[in-house]
């Protein structure tokens, strides 16, 4: 299989073997833009990563993560018109760790969002329902280490956050939620956290199916006993830890999952992303790809020779969007610190999951590695 895709004058070739391709412009947001646009010492920004991505106003719009100097992390917003190019950064911080000033959806539990965000929040998803624009991300304690709790806020115009909250009273590291109601329900996936002291292995290496009837409510039912990923430390690039990236797309051929995965090394804990395709009317039946779509490379972190470059061997994405054509963006960061995109098709991807699936189970290759000595593919 093979794709053909013109965007502008840019003409790119898609196959099997070349998944994806890395925007030659990357990255397309680093820290100086951010740092030209936010003027004040306090809150000059160190990386630019790891960003919800939606489509607003005629406009891509990237809601960024940023280091600030003292290690907490906060939001911004850049948009592009054309989702590539000329991203303008907003002139001040989105959504800064909570404080009695902001909008809550229940006023009496104000201390309690404002001690459990005072930590940094950090990789915010971005899911369009109706007129509203979920947002779920990650908000640490200030006071406890490594307490972690995805929370969610709603906005409709990108300018007010009403906060709604942690939407399990378990901590939790990833959550995206599905764009549109399913047989009468809402879905999301689900990563929890544990205590494991490397970040790997334990329940990072499962992503769960949560349901609720009311995302408002953040009443979420979520099957921790029987995960719809799984990894069982057999040999895969996603072996050791594993977690819901973009918030999903859906195609012709499924919901598309872009999720990543790590497989520890001697040298590290390299990210990786990889993809699945959950069926449009169950989603928890899945095929899982066992092959990655991105590995990090030097190509993912360009950056000037004095710049901090935060974690090296990463790619990560937290959001993508779909053309009308079938065209998949993949908004991904290097290495935690610079903004990049890539560009595949959801054909290629929906067959990499057909050709190339491992056990959504397990995480066990379910294909014969000789098939491809007989031309088969």
């Amino acid at each position: 299989m093979n794709k053909k895709i013109l965007i502008g004058n840019l003409k790119i070739e898609l196959d099997l073997l070349n998944v994806v391709f890395r925007y030659k412009e990357n990255p397309i947001l680093t820290c100086h833009e951010v740092n030209a646009a936010w003027k004040l010492p306090h809150l000059k920004v160190i990386t630019v990563h790891n960003a919800g991505i939606t489509e607003y106003n005629g406009e891509t719009l990237m809601l960024f993560r940023s280091h600030l100097r003292n290690g907490i992390s906060i939001l911004g917003i850049a948009r592009s018109k054309d989702g590539l190019n000329n991203w303008k950064v907003v002139s001040q911080p989105a959504m800064l760790p909570c404080n009695k000033d902001n909008v809550f959806r229940t006023p009496s539990k104000m201390d309690e969002y404002i001690i459990g965000e005072s930590g940094g929040i950090e990789d915010a998803r971005i899911c369009k329902m109706g007129n509203d624009y979920l947002i779920t991300y990650s908000a640490y304690h200030g006071a406890i280490p490594h307490r972690v709790r995805v929370s969610l806020a709603i906005t409709q115009d990108f300018v007010t956050f009403k906060r709604y909250g942690p939407m399990l009273s378990t901590d939790m590291r990833n959550v995206v939620v599905f764009p549109e109601k399913i047989n009468g329900n809402y879905y999301a996936l689900f990563r929890p956290n544990d205590s494991t002291a490397d970040h790997t292995g334990g329940v990072y290496k499962q992503i769960c199916l949560g349901t609720s009837t009311d995302y408002y409510a953040n009443d979420w039912k979520v099957d921790l006993n029987n995960p719809v990923i799984k990894q069982n430390g057999a040999p895969s690039p996603f072996s050791d830890k594993i977690g819901p990236g973009a918030t999903p797309i859906k195609t012709k051929h499924g919901w598309l999952n872009i999720f990543h995965g790590v497989r520890s090394t001697m040298d590290g804990n390299p990210y990786t992303l990889g993809v699945a395709l959950h069926d449009l009317g169950d989603i928890s039946k899945v095929k899982v790809c066992n092959i990655p779509i991105l590995m990090p490379s030097k190509a993912d972190c360009k950056v000037n020779d004095e710049d901090y470059v935060h974690v090296p061997n990463v790619v990560f994405c937290c959001g993508a969007t779909r053309k009308k054509d079938g065209t998949i963006y993949i908004y991904y960061a290097g290495n935690d610190t610079v903004m990049n995109v890539a560009i595949s098709h959801e054909d290629i991807l929906a067959e990499l999951c057909n050709q190339f699936p491992q056990d959504p189970n397990s995480g066990i290759a379910q294909y014969d590695l000789r098939s491809s000595l007989s031309g088969t593919f």
